[in-house]
């Protein structure tokens, strides 16, 4: 029995803590469901093994669907999970890569003091990441830059590992072999991976110039790149399937290189002043990641690399060169899309906290030589290097906890269920907009809600694909006979309401209602969703008991994490009680209408001016 017993000197708590801290902080804020933004579409494509959005990410819907079958919570719960996962392990490689760096640096004449500061600066770096509000904000749910980040990082190790023996005098083209494949698998995950290609290319060149000249070499590397690569194949394997959800139906060559290639993402060219350009760069923000405090230490860090570790100073400077040229100079964000580019950075964000890591080390060591400490190093100080070392790490969780705090996230939730209870038996719901559109999938698709309706994406009506995604509505639509990705959605928009108004109930979101002009038509409002009805329809009297029906989890009192589409939501709350007020007030409903407009300020107390201006223009001002 005793082969199986465990030699606990092999055990690094340091390493296990690097994980564990991020995972049970990740834990207690995780959201208990779907969010708003790609959360619904990512968890359904992952719960259906199908494609999300482009370019289909297939390595993170396969790594976090065995994360499903966990019995514990709902489906987006247990997806979520796999991203804190991922996230944690991130941090796991931050305190390898520091541990690394300084595996030979010595301290003074005690081995176990020197293996402590080590070990803690590796700790405090692992740690000060996994408390980022970027990374904490992709941590809580499903995304898969932090995976990114993890492969990325374990690429960066190896070519460290490369280097070593190198220098050493032995040669092992192996651990070139396992970057490149490692790198053409996580162009599964995101593509935005080929921005570190120059740094890891300077890397080796540094290293090993003779390395370019080794043919053999090379198409050895490429190879293992094209079987990392690969992976890509699950994108028309399972679309044979017709999985849940197949964005972009990757049957063929043409569609697969039509959703790879990002190719229903057109944009308009737009000029660029410098305070575009300014906010453009700002959104690689390390004094916001990680205060100004861990901008001094990642100096120190830099400085400490290009004493020690040139290869990897040069690779670290190339890599945030590589991002702000492509992601600030070529995408040419648009100023309210730039929060879509800031979590590209997050694998730059992790070598930021290993240069912290360095950096809280080199700092150290300056105070041991002047302090003149003696061999015996007492309780006291190893203390006192606890508080340096882990100050940052504390203050960051202290500062950013409130703000990531997702354990009572219901709001997306219910404002997908809330949709669904307004709307009647076989009832066909136009939407427009990813955050209105996706809790719905998810609810529909993975956890069987309201499965007699049907949810069509408007903007998405211009694709053939998901017009043969759906169809009991598109099947012999006049869709298929016009050329609607000319005219646009909203043509689209109007030929399928009009095929369908009068064969069965029609609604409309509210994303609909304020983005489409609705000439033939009037909406008529239910709830936070609008009945489409002909000109010459009664209107009917409006059915405020459906406000009853709603759960309002988070929409009356602030909860903590208030991205942009859940404050949109909040507000769409707030703007629907304020028209159902005054549409109260127009047929002499004054008190059911006060009602209202109480509901509306009490949400957004923003909203009071126009409640008052409804209310004097009916004369019953307060």
């Amino acid at each position: 029995m005793s082969i199986f017993k465990i030699n606990k000197s092999l055990i690094d708590p340091f390493l296990v803590l690097s994980c564990i801290i991020p995972f049970a902080l990740y834990m207690a804020t995780l959201a208990p469901s779907v969010t708003f933004f790609d959360s619904g579409e990512f968890l359904t494509a992952t719960a259906s093994m199908g494609s999300a959005h482009s370019p289909g990410y297939p390595l993170f819907l396969m790594y976090a669907k065995p994360f499903t079958w966990i019995p514990l919570g709902n489906i987006a719960f247990r997806i979520n999970v796999a991203t804190a996962a991922s996230s944690s392990i991130a941090c796991l490689v931050v305190y390898v890569l520091v541990t690394y760096l300084l595996k030979i640096e010595v301290l003074l004449d005690n081995e176990r003091f020197n293996r402590f500061a080590v070990k803690a600066a590796g700790l405090a770096a692992a740690v000060s990441f996994s408390v980022t509000p970027r990374l904490w904000l992709q941590s809580n749910h499903d995304k898969p830059y932090p995976l990114l980040a993890f492969i990325s990082a374990i690429i960066f190790y190896l070519l460290l590992k490369w280097r070593e023996h190198y220098l050493e005098g032995s040669e092992r083209p192996s651990y070139v072999y396992v970057c490149t494949f490692l790198a053409g698998l996580s162009m599964a995950i995101h593509q935005i991976i080929v921005l570190l290609l120059p740094a890891w290319f300077l890397m080796i060149m540094l290293t090993d110039r003779r390395l370019i000249k080794r043919v053999k070499e090379l198409i050895l590397a490429t190879a293992f790149a094209l079987l990392g690569f690969s992976v890509h194949l699950y994108l028309p394997l399972r679309a044979i399937s017709n999985p849940l959800l197949n964005w972009g139906d990757s049957k063929t060559v043409d569609q697969f290189l039509w959703h790879f290639l990002r190719r229903g993402y057109p944009s308009e060219p737009h000029s660029r002043d410098a305070a575009l350009l300014w906010a453009q760069l700002k959104a690689f923000n390390v004094s916001r990641e990680f205060t100004w405090l861990g901008v001094v230490l990642a100096l120190i860090g830099l400085v400490y690399l290009w004493k020690k570790n040139r290869a990897l100073f040069v690779g670290y400077l190339a890599a945030v060169f590589t991002f702000l040229l492509v992601i600030a100079g070529y995408f040419n964000t648009l100023l309210d899309l730039i929060f879509l580019t800031e979590e590209f950075f997050t694998p730059l964000y992790l070598l930021t906290a290993v240069l912290i890591g360095l950096g809280l080390f080199s700092l150290l060591g300056y105070a041991v030589r002047n302090a003149r400490l003696p061999e015996r190093v007492g309780a006291a100080v190893y203390g006192l290097c606890a508080v340096m070392f882990f100050s940052l790490p504390t203050a960051l969780c202290a500062v950013n906890y409130y703000e990531n705090d997702q354990h009572d996230n219901y709001i997306a939730f219910d404002y997908a269920t809330n949709s669904l209870r307004s709307l009647p038996q076989n009832a066909i719901m136009f939407t427009w907009g990813d955050s209105g559109a996706f809790p719905l999938w998810y609810l529909q698709g993975v956890e069987r809600m309201r499965e007699d309706l049907d949810l069509p994406h408007t903007p998405h009506l211009v694709f053939d694909w998901y017009l043969d995604s759906m169809p009991r509505l598109f099947k012999d639509s006049n869709l298929r006979k016009f050329d609607v990705a000319s005219s646009g959605p909203e043509v689209a928009l109007r030929i399928a309401v009009t095929e369908n108004l009068g064969v069965r109930p029609v609604y409309i979101d509210f994303s609909t209602r304020y983005s489409v002009e609705f000439k033939d038509y009037l909406p008529s409002q239910k709830g936070i969703v609008y009945r489409v009805r002909r000109m010459n329809d009664p209107v009917g009297l409006p059915d405020i008991s459906i406000w009853d029906n709603y759960n309002s989890r988070g929409i009356y009192e602030k909860i903590s994490f208030l991205d942009l589409d859940t404050g949109k939501a909040i507000m769409i709350y707030s703007n629907s009680y304020i028209e159902s007020g005054e549409f109260l007030f127009g047929i002499s409903r004054f008190e059911e209408g006060m009602l209202m407009l109480q509901r509306a300020e009490r949400i957004s107390p923003e909203m009071k001016v126009a409640a008052d201006q409804i209310r004097m223009r009916f004369g019953l001002a307060r």
